[in-house]
């Protein structure tokens, strides 16, 4: 376990954290237990075929050499996980531009997405266990005429689709065994939020140029790691004591530019696993040092009920010094260390506390490292809270409406 976490500045005492491991422990075995609903994510990396890792690659490697454009068609955990690694990582191999869309209702992000399948050469993957999601079938239904156009038929343009869904029901399984889409399987026992080691999130990072059996490897290291034994669900309890305590928020504070997007994951991730039957804790992201300049008052000065989690690079890809002027020979990696030790020395002061987590570089292996430490977090804290994990019957509500708004 190569990421580490630091509970230095939080007001607990480390006798409440370490009271609590127990019993953490007891929820970590639950997940590993195989008699939970939906926990296939827990042992996915571990059990994940070669044959599958291939066929992704071959699938990916193929799209790259027809397609100038890969749209993806999903939403929330459907894309969520597959767009903040390819904004955190860098490429090492050949990879073409990956377009999410089916993310909301917005005319002018339609508009421009016909457009650009119209000029570039296109492969689309639509990416939904059922294919009933509103977002995903208004967007799957604006493009597959375009695509039927611009290749000459449904034929044709079927073998330019790709779906990841159910393995056996839903309509997008149906329509895709009739119409012969390459197809890979969303598991039935892995969630959306949790499913960034599954085709949903591995195949869209390999046609951007991802190296994805190191972020598989990274997660096998986490998912394996002794320190789980130890301290590694002391994050976990530290949340769920804050909570308890009278926190009510939590700010995810990533202090590198390309993690801005993983935030969003983060946020889906917890606020959709906790905030259940009147508790959890409102996940919040704010990039670190800019919205210190914007948030950073009413986080040093506000009501409170607030701490703060910050995700820091301990070494950067690359890096730059400054040549003159008072900051000269300072690198701008140096002065991002320097800020968010400053930001944890502060807001300490002022008695929010600041839990810190250390990725020592964004490379794959340790952001898979990341990822699978980050789902395990939050699925035991949502464990000590007392809801359910997996489920999202909140969600499931608006769905319902909007189907019967639908139907008027």
């Amino acid at each position: 376990m190569d990421i580490k976490v630091k509970t230095e500045n939080i007001f607990i005492d480390r006798s409440e954290i370490e009271s609590m491991r127990h019993e953490a422990g007891r929820a970590l075995d639950r997940l590993w237990s195989g008699k939970e609903d939906m926990t296939g994510w827990v042992q996915a990396p571990l059990n994940m075929s070669e044959k599958l890792i291939e066929d992704i690659l071959n699938v990916a490697d193929a799209v790259k050499d027809e397609a100038e454009l890969f749209v993806v068609i999903g939403i929330g955990g459907s894309y969520l996980g597959a767009k903040a690694a390819i904004d955190a990582l860098p490429k090492f191999e050949i990879g073409i531009p990956v377009r999410f869309f089916g993310t909301g209702f917005c005319p002018d992000d339609y508009l421009e997405t016909i457009e650009l399948v119209k000029e570039k050469n296109t492969v689309l993957c639509v990416i939904s266990k059922s294919g009933n999601t509103t977002e995903i079938k208004a967007a799957f239904e604006t493009l597959k005429p375009v695509m039927a156009e611009k290749y000459g038929g449904e034929e044709e343009a079927a073998k330019r689709i790709i779906a990841v869904t159910d393995k056996e029901k839903g309509n997008l399984r149906k329509e895709a065994d009739e119409k012969g889409y390459v197809t890979f399987e969303i598991p039935s026992d892995i969630g959306g939020r949790y499913s960034v080691f599954t085709a949903a999130g591995l195949l869209p990072m390999a046609v951007s140029g991802i190296d994805i059996r190191g972020l598989i490897d990274g997660a096998k290291e986490m998912a394996t790691s002794p320190d789980w034994d130890v301290d590694g669900t002391d994050y976990a309890v530290a949340r769920e004591l804050l909570r308890r305590k009278g926190e009510r928020i939590e700010v995810m504070e990533v202090c590198h530019s390309r993690l801005e997007f993983f935030g969003q994951w983060v946020r889906q991730l917890y606020g959709e696993s906790e905030g259940k039957e009147g508790k959890g804790l409102f996940p919040d992201v704010m990039m670190l040092s800019r919205d210190l300049h914007s948030m950073g008052q009413y986080l040093q000065q506000g009501p409170g009920g607030i701490f703060e989690t910050m995700v820091l690079v301990d070494r950067p890809f690359r890096d730059t010094e400054i040549p003159g002027g008072d900051l000269a020979g300072r690198t701008i990696g140096e002065l991002n260390r320097i800020m968010a030790e400053a930001v944890a020395k502060a807001h300490a002061e002022a008695g929010i506390s600041v839990i810190e987590i250390h990725i020592p570089e964004l490379t794959p292996r340790y952001y898979g490292q990341l990822l699978y430490f980050l789902e395990t977090t939050c699925a035991v804290t949502a464990m000590l809270e007392g809801v359910n994990p997996f489920d999202q019957p909140g969600v499931e509500a608006y769905k319902a409406e909007m189907r019967k708004l639908l139907k008027k």
